[in-house]
């Protein structure tokens, strides 16, 4: 997985692939020659999309037409090509039906695209960073990619699927056993990606992307990280596909205090606090700002260790915006036990919260909702919705604003700011800001995702630069596939079209 071990010096490769999560692997897939086409035996639920199909039965999916397929398709993505993949690998899942995919696999060398997936760590991505205990949002078939069933593989490993999920530590493990597995292994390499930008080749005349990056290298002899040492790379591209992710950069408040040593962003600062003893259950509550996933987590393990806790978010607990309304409760019992801490145990204005030194005048004191409060069925935890962090003081001090500006001061021993987080696309012109939806703010998964051609996935701003999984909105596995299909149908397009000009120039 090293770049100095491939020939790709001064080479113009067909596709360059940033990023080496499950977005860069699927599509690394399809590029090497896997084709899915309808198989012989292969009935969709969907009659419509079955007699689409039908109707090009003897062409593989990467040569129809995908915006025809994909029309009349609804489904939970607002990306078509995904809504559509889903469809035919998954066929009607989200109704509990467990129908066989149509689709039929074939390994066909002479379709493969050459190309180069980079990215900073082994293949798997950010899943390799992740919490390695608590078990996935998806179901586990939800995870898995082309060819290779994910529970198959588990049960050779001997693991059993809990409630029919996984845990990150095994979906990491499982994404790079896939690479190896699929033969995809050549494709990869290790590599930090510092400049992507258009140049013009003299030598050719034409203009292509150079991919500017640094990679680690071990010095021959030396095992101690003394032995390491960074080389420089370049690689030319026809094409670059941006499959980064968003969890590099915490998103932030933007307060006062922020950067005191005791806010943390991530959740990984939570338990390297808990493990060298500075958090137990005589601590001050911590403070976890934030009502998604990562959140949730935190309140967990605090709650686990009756480790006394206050969570703030913006929304209304009933808001179905926050993503606790939008899971099946037998399907998540642990998140659905987050969102009844949530309701049940709400702040309101007048609770007496002394015990734990809040500053704030009582109105009433017939409730007492402090985190050491036993007449309640989560002692230990109190929500604060609608409210927002105004500032952190030194002194440990956070001040929460709620509804009509009130104002309440919390005496806290750590503040966790779990808000989500953005992409690092420092390697492009602007942080990539001209190629999202707003070309005046920074690019976000859910507000402002990259502008893209919906059935081929290229950017409306750049030609030749494809964009997938959470950088065009899309954050869940199961329908991130559906941009490799759209971006590796676009390549074949093109592949198409050269041969067909070069034979044209030869008659």
């Amino acid at each position: 997985m090293d770049l100095y071990d491939k020939d790709v010096s001064g080479a113009i490769l067909p596709v360059v692939v940033i990023g080496n999560g499950p977005s860069g692997i699927c599509l690394s897939y399809l590029l090497s020659g896997y084709t899915p086409y309808l198989s012989p035996e292969g009935v969709h639920p969907n009659s419509m999309l079955q007699s689409k199909l039908d109707e090009n039965s003897h062409l593989s999916l990467l040569e129809q037409d995908l915006e025809y397929l994909c029309e009349g398709l609804e489904g939970r993505s607002s990306n078509p090509v995904a809504v559509l993949f889903d469809s035919l690998l998954l066929p009607d899942s989200d109704f509990g039906l467990d129908y066989a995919s149509p689709l039929l696999w074939r390994y066909e060398p002479k379709r493969a695209t050459p190309h180069l997936v980079l990215g900073k760590g082994p293949p798997g991505g950010a899943w390799h960073a992740m919490e390695g205990s608590m078990l996935t949002l998806s179901l586990a078939n939800w995870m898995e990619l082309p060819g290779l069933k994910l529970k198959d593989w588990m049960r050779e490993k001997r693991r059993n699927v809990r409630n029919d999920r996984a845990t990150p530590a095994e979906i990491a493990s499982y994404y790079q056993h896939y690479v190896t597995q699929m033969g995809l292994e050549q494709n990869f390499a290790c590599g930090t990606v510092t400049s992507v930008q258009r140049v013009d080749l003299e030598q050719t005349g034409s203009s292509v992307w150079e991919i500017q990056g640094v990679q680690k290298r071990a010095i021959v002899g030396e095992e101690s990280e003394e032995g390491i040492e960074e080389e420089h790379f370049s690689v030319f591209a026809e094409n670059v596909v941006l499959a980064t992710g968003t969890h590099d950069i915490p998103a932030r408040l933007g307060v006062e205090g922020e950067s005191l040593p005791f806010v943390s962003h991530s959740f990984w600062e939570l338990e390297a606090a808990i493990s060298d003893g500075r958090l137990d259950d005589t601590s001050d509550p911590v403070l976890v700002v934030g009502a998604g996933l990562t959140a949730a987590d935190a309140v967990l393990a605090t709650h686990h260790l009756s480790i006394p806790v206050y969570h703030a978010f913006r929304r209304s607990v009933g808001d179905p915006g926050i993503i606790f309304n939008q899971l099946p409760k037998m399907l998540y019992p642990e998140y659905h036990k987050v969102h009844q801490m949530m309701t049940q145990q709400q702040h309101r204005p007048g609770d007496v919260l002394s015990s734990t030194g809040w500053s704030e005048t009582p109105l009433t004191s017939s409730v007492d909702s402090s985190p050491d409060s036993q007449c309640c069925s989560y002692p230990g935890y109190i929500s604060f919705p609608k409210h927002r962090v105004l500032s952190i003081r030194p002194d440990r001090k956070c001040v929460l604003e709620g509804e009509g500006g009130r104002q309440t001061v919390l005496q806290v021993s750590m503040v966790l700011v779990l808000i989500g987080a953005h992409p690092n696309l420092s390697f492009l012109p602007e942080e990539g800001r001209p190629l999202g939806l707003d070309g005046q703010e920074p690019i976000s998964c859910r507000r402002n995702p990259l502008d893209v051609d919906p059935f081929t996935h290229e950017s409306a701003q750049e030609q030749g630069l494809y964009a997938m999984g959470p950088l065009v909105g899309e954050n869940f596995v199961r329908f991130l596939k559906g941009g490799a299909l759209a971006i590796a149908s676009d390549m074949a397009r093109k592949r198409r079209e050269k041969e067909l000009s070069a034979e044209a120039t030869v008659a």
